[in-house]
């Protein structure tokens, strides 16, 4: 399926609605408007296999645009709406940007960042998607289909938490625009997703799993419900208000809803919930549990990457009988290799490959393509896991943010998880810094419940409490706090940044930690 043709059975339904302005699109006027952003890409020269670029926040222009861009055979690359110039700039040079769609808020960025290019066109677009620069060039485009009509795809940028973003790209689509996609499958076969799915989209489009799910919901000619911010009780709201079948979170997205108070919770009727989806980052086992308690057997977790080389899902019933589990592999298969590429047992660490997934390539990185393939032509991303006896994939860390410390390879996500179950944590980030004896020391970072409990006495009952869970060599040498840890708006952990401030390369960042013990 596809909306165009949701456009001539059912025109007047809505194809997605702003949570917070109540706008609506039509699939009638999405269908006019993206066959008129294909005309425009064309009247600019834009043919299949070039790029252009978004930099929006969740406006309602956003879907047009994409749309128009699937129709016309182009690569879109969503650009986060939080970068500077510098940042901006880079990504458009890296992946030859022919046009740049940014919201009229962000003008000031992108005429900073079209500076440093040769030949880039900007359309700043309103928040009102009927008035503006952008919508008066859309409008004076005719609303048919350009001749030659061919599938596009997303070129996705990491985030750059370890480096330089890097572009993925994917061979674009062969056939007709209408052809249903993977994810499609996916999403109708495991998720009961249809033309009845009403599905709550409460994260940045610009990233990965909001932007691919909100579109796959439309392209099966459900509605989708925009959150132009996340809000934990309004997520409740909508859901009861809009009978909200199906969702995508994060699992920063739980914690905080948990977090509310429990006649603030029990305010809202959940029951139209079919389905909860969750991904982005391994969930706590505590927090997991404490939603499936709350909201019942309704919470699916898959794990993938913006790479989209292999996936795996757990089901609520396969979730409940391995709790910890990101799932098996679904359409691929999943291998753990050691260090030198060979498999190795279930139950034993190791790098996380996937084979017989589609293909990628990262843009203007031969190197970097290289080494995420082994001599098997197996793909990574570069997580760290194990396999159980059932197949059953458990993620232990990124290889990225692994501590050497004294020589012994700690991974903090396990770290991290525990500190999440003390009441008295919301948030918690643990990471290497510099250290003369051991190289790196263990240091964990923990946003309090309490802004007063930032202090040594909590500091030392939370060495207390890791010490007896965890190995001395696993335990943080220090315990410092924040009231608000450095995340995207997508929930990620911007870790990088507190490993700068730790190495005396971001002073400012340094300045908001409050020094524990």
């Amino acid at each position: 399926m596809h909306p165009s043709i949701h456009a001539l059975n059912n025109p007047e339904k809505p194809a997605f609605i702003m949570a917070g302005s109540g706008y609506r699109m039509s699939f009638g006027k999405l269908e006019s408007r993206a066959n008129r952003v294909a005309q425009l890409l064309r009247s600019h020269g834009v043919t299949r296999g070039d790029t252009v670029a978004l930099m929006l926040e969740n406006v309602p222009a956003y879907f047009e645009i994409m749309w128009g861009c699937q129709r016309a055979g182009v690569y879109a690359v969503p650009i986060s709406a939080r970068l500077v110039a510098d940042e901006v700039a880079y990504i458009l040079t890296d992946c030859g940007a022919r046009m740049l769609f940014h919201s009229a808020s962000l003008t000031d960025v992108a005429q900073k960042a079209a500076e440093q290019l040769v030949d880039v066109a900007l359309f700043a677009v309103d928040a009102d998607s009927d008035i503006g620069e952008y919508a008066q060039a859309r409008d004076a485009m005719p609303d048919t289909p350009v001749a030659d009509r061919s599938p596009g795809s997303v070129m996705l940028y990491s985030s750059g938490t370890t480096g330089r973003p890097k572009g993925i790209k994917l061979a674009l689509p062969e056939g007709q625009v209408e052809e249903p996609t993977r994810m499609m499958t996916h999403a109708n076969v495991r998720y009961g997703m249809d033309e009845e799915t009403i599905y709550l989209s409460p994260a940045p489009l610009y990233h990965a799993a909001p932007l691919r799910w909100a579109m796959t919901v439309q392209a099966l000619g459900g509605t989708v419900i925009v959150m132009e911010k996340f809000d934990a009780e309004e997520a409740l709201r909508l859901i009861e208000a809009q009978h909200v079948t199906h969702a995508q979170f994060v699992p920063t997205h739980f914690v905080r809803m948990l977090a509310l108070p429990e006649h603030v919770r029990e305010r809202y009727d959940l029951s139209s919930l079919c389905a909860a989806i969750h991904a982005a980052a391994p969930c706590p086992v505590q927090v997991k549990e404490q939603m499936m308690a709350w909201w019942g057997p309704i919470i699916h977790e898959y794990y993938a990457g913006s790479e989209s080389n292999g996936i795996t899902v757990a089901s609520p019933e396969e979730w409940l009988t391995h709790k910890g589990t990101v799932g098996r592999a679904f359409g691929c298969e999943v291998h753990i290799c050691d260090e030198h590429g060979e498999e190795v047992p279930p139950r034993t660490e190791g790098a996380v490959y996937f084979a017989n997934g589609p293909s990628f390539e990262y843009h203007n990185d031969p190197e970097k393509t290289v080494a995420a393939h082994n001599a098997r032509g197996w793909t990574t991303m570069g997580d760290i896991g194990w396999l159980d006896e059932e197949g059953f994939l458990y993620l232990t860390d990124r290889k990225s943010f692994m501590i050497i410390s004294g020589g012994v390879n700690v991974y903090p996500q396990e770290i991290e998880n525990l500190l999440l179950t003390h009441a008295g944590v919301v948030d918690a980030a643990v990471f290497g810094a510099p250290d003369p004896d051991l190289g790196e020391k263990v240091v964990a970072v923990i946003q309090p419940s309490d802004r007063g409990a930032a202090n040594q006495g909590f500091a030392e009952e939370l060495h207390t409490y890791l010490r007896s869970h965890l190995s001395r060599v696993k335990a943080p040498k220090r315990i410092d706090f924040m009231y608000e840890l450095p995340r995207l708006p997508t929930g990620k952990l911007m870790k990088r940044l507190l490993q700068d401030a730790y190495r005396g390369e971001n002073a400012d960042l340094m300045r908001e930690i409050v020094p524990g013990k």
